[in-house]
């Protein structure tokens, strides 16, 4: 994986140049109010280090899956007027749903030194989804002179606004750079992955196996200890020969489990698995309703699982405080629920009296910590959950592999 690339700071003369930085906004928004600014706060630092420069920033992202055409309710206006208050000056939003119309290339032909125009959802093109997206890509980079991608939420697809654009920058002589919160994500990713501070603990939970099957042997050859939590815990202890009651199965997955194990066993590798478990007669309805627990070594025919147990939980937290590097990524149970917080809790908390260099993947684990109020005790939380995901598996990022290299 090629992550020595050039960033945001490589970048020089910039005064009155035209620099295109594609950011992260898929921020979720209710009756047209953003209730969540985390996205617009991470982009923050790139967009000022260039206005500080004299450079013309203008900015482009997504909104939403826009499956039903361009519409109001996925335009990114609600950024533009919250952008404007947090950097003190206007952004000038382009409103066209063309993205990159006659519209746009005015605003840009109309720009001074240090001003700021975003562009409407770049997923209104349609184009920016597709293998069609090369006329797109090209207009996109006609209103730049230099690039930025600082979106890693979006950096695993190649996307025209996030790959796409790099090859059209570059014929005319431009650089195609990643922003500081993609420099962070490779940094801190990057370097957990092919060159960490051992001991290397990967701690996988969530759902299924299915969504892991690639992480979890990826990671089994570069960690030190690989442990398993949440719904995908019990295909694995199926495959050990365990009764799992209702608890959620992934019959397809046992034998790949099997192969896992072995794997772990024959690389030297620890796998640690849930030795009991919180259970319940079902799954709690609403997600948040009181529920009666209680912990099993052994799940009853007519229980199901829905969190790691107290033994567990302190097995996992110990396998953590040993940690120099702990990447985490899917919770330990049905975090949602407080009764069945418990486990996810106690990785949580491990992992924020740890000094280990603590990394949490995106997704629902950031979720959770955030939640937990734990966040700020964490030495990176991902912005991206399906890029975290497919970096973690060894996969080149089309928005990373784009970037020049230094």
């Amino acid at each position: 994986m090629g992550l020595n690339k050039k960033s945001v700071d490589d970048l020089t003369n910039l005064q009155g140049r035209r620099v295109l930085v594609r950011c992260d906004f898929n921020v979720p928004l209710k009756d047209g109010v953003i209730t969540d600014e985390t996205r617009i706060n991470a982009a923050l630092p790139t967009i000022n280090k260039l206005l500080g420069e004299g450079a013309k920033v203008i900015l482009c992202s997504h909104l939403g899956k826009v499956k039903n055409g361009p519409n109001e309710k996925e335009s990114l206006a609600p950024v533009a007027a919250r952008l404007s208050e947090k950097l003190g000056k206007e952004v000038n939003f382009v409103a066209d749903y063309n993205v990159t119309g006659e519209a746009a290339t005015a605003a840009v032909a109309a720009m001074k030194d240090g001003d700021v125009v975003l562009l409407q959802n770049t997923r209104f093109r349609g184009a920016e989804e597709t293998k069609n997206g090369e006329e797109f890509s090209k207009e996109l980079a006609e209103l730049a002179d230099d690039y930025v991608c600082d979106a890693f939420g979006s950096s695993h697809r190649a996307h025209a606004s996030v790959a796409g654009v790099t090859k059209f920058i570059s014929a005319k002589g431009g650089s195609n750079v990643v922003g500081y919160l993609m420099q962070k994500e490779i940094d801190f990713l990057g370097k957990a992955v092919e060159n960490p501070v051992r001991p290397f603990v990967a701690i996988l939970g969530g759902a299924k196996v299915a969504d892991k099957l690639n992480v979890i042997n990826n990671l089994l050859e570069k960690c030190d200890t690989l442990i398993i939590g949440g719904g995908m815990a019990y295909t694995f202890l199926k495959a050990q020969g365990k009764e799992i009651g209702k608890s959620m199965l992934d019959e397809s997955k046992i034998d790949y489990c099997k192969e896992m194990m072995e794997k772990a066993e024959k690389l030297g590798k620890k796998l640690l698995l849930p030795v009991d478990t919180t259970i319940a007669a079902g799954f709690p309805n609403p997600i948040d309703a009181p529920i009666d627990v209680q912990v099993v070594e052994t799940i009853p025919a007519d229980m199901e699982g829905l969190d790691i147990g107290t033994k567990t939980a302190a097995m996992y937290a110990e396998a953590v405080k040993s940690a120099k590097t702990v990447v985490w990524n899917g919770p330990m149970g049905v975090f949602e629920n407080p009764t069945l917080a418990a486990g996810t809790l106690a990785v949580a908390k491990a992992m924020a009296e740890t000094d280990a260099t603590t990394i949490i993947g995106g997704g629902d684990s950031a979720a959770a910590v955030n939640q937990m109020g734990l966040g700020d005790k964490m030495s990176h939380i991902s912005t991206g959950g399906g890029a975290s995901l497919e970096f973690l598996e060894g996969k080149e990022l089309p928005g990373v592999a784009a970037a020049d290299d230094k």
